[in-house]
């Protein structure tokens, strides 16, 4: 059955969305209330600690920040060559580099069944750069950003499977997001894929699961910063992130990647990007998304 849609304009754009669901019974602004009634939403109390607010943006008065009750994803980390890095990426970024000749890119599978703009997919591909300003070893820096979990990156590409995810991201983020088929499912293995805007296979991604590890709600958070232009000035994106269930694996051997030839695919290659590093399978977490904020000088 063909679920019926609802017409809604966004930054001057007009996009249809699942009547009847998340964004449009709430528009942006739930009622945390009502959506803790919602069994697929879960404990939502991670989320009483943001309140919404109605702030200027480039596309008017947006609500944020944007709520992902349940989230799940597949993250690749992968060595790729710096010089090949730092060239993907406008100045002043810089890559964060693991040897000085090579750094990290992170390909991750995202897929949110719930959330404030209602159920899609997403993949990304981005660059990890030093913080804005950071000076010091990149050893160091590195060992730091993995022992407090907060870590910044540039982002090259993102990919989503809905419109209204497409349209926000490009309008309200500026953020380099076109529509694609997105499939992950985590179950007793990990299955991902991700097909061109022909519909033909784009990349595909297969691994045993890992160990989970189910956590205490708040017990273990992280933030991931996107550094991207917005209107030609440097911006800040925070993402707030409350992991709930997760498993890594350091050097995996079992992990399939297939590059198909389409763009995800061409632009893994034309980063050199070749050893895998590690795997991180996240079952369950809730995700806070900002919209972005000027950086200062």
């Amino acid at each position: 059955m063909q679920l019926q849609k609802s017409d809604i304009e966004f930054g001057g754009q007009k996009v249809e969305v699942p009547r009847g669901g998340y964004y449009d019974r709430f528009r942006m602004n739930p009622d945390l209330d009502e959506v803790s009634k919602d069994p697929a939403a879960g404990n939502v109390d991670f989320f009483r600690r943001f309140p919404k607010q109605q702030v200027q943006s480039r596309v008017g008065l947006a609500w944020t920040p944007n709520f992902y009750y349940r989230s799940q994803s597949v993250q690749l980390l992968l060595l790729a060559p710096a010089d090949r890095l730092r060239a993907s990426i406008p100045e002043p970024l810089e890559p964060l580099k693991i040897t000085p000749s090579s750094g990290l890119l992170a390909l991750t599978f995202f897929s949110y069944p719930v959330c404030d703009n209602d159920p899609y997919n997403e993949v990304s591909v981005a660059v990890v750069i030093r913080r804005p300003g950071a000076k010091g070893p990149h050893a160091l820096e590195l060992l730091q950003a993995i022992r407090r979990r907060i870590f910044h990156a540039h982002v090259l590409a993102l990919p989503v499977d809905t419109e209204i995810a497409r349209v926000r991201g490009v309008y309200g983020y500026q953020l380099p997001k076109w529509l694609a088929k997105i499939e992950l499912n985590i179950s007793s293995k990990v299955e991902a894929r991700i097909s061109d805007a022909g519909g033909d296979p784009d990349l595909t991604l297969s691994s045993a699961l890992p160990r989970l590890r189910n956590v205490p709600s708040q017990s273990r958070l992280g933030i991931n910063n996107l550094i991207h232009l917005v209107d030609g000035e440097w911006h800040q994106t925070r993402v707030q992130t409350n992991t709930l269930s997760f498993g890594q694996r350091l050097l995996p051997s079992e992990v399939q990647l297939t590059r198909k030839g389409g763009p995800l695919s061409q632009l893994l290659d034309g980063l050199g990007a070749s050893k895998i590093l590690r795997l991180d399978v996240v079952k369950d977490a809730q995700l806070v998304l900002h919209l972005p904020t000027l950086l200062k000088p």
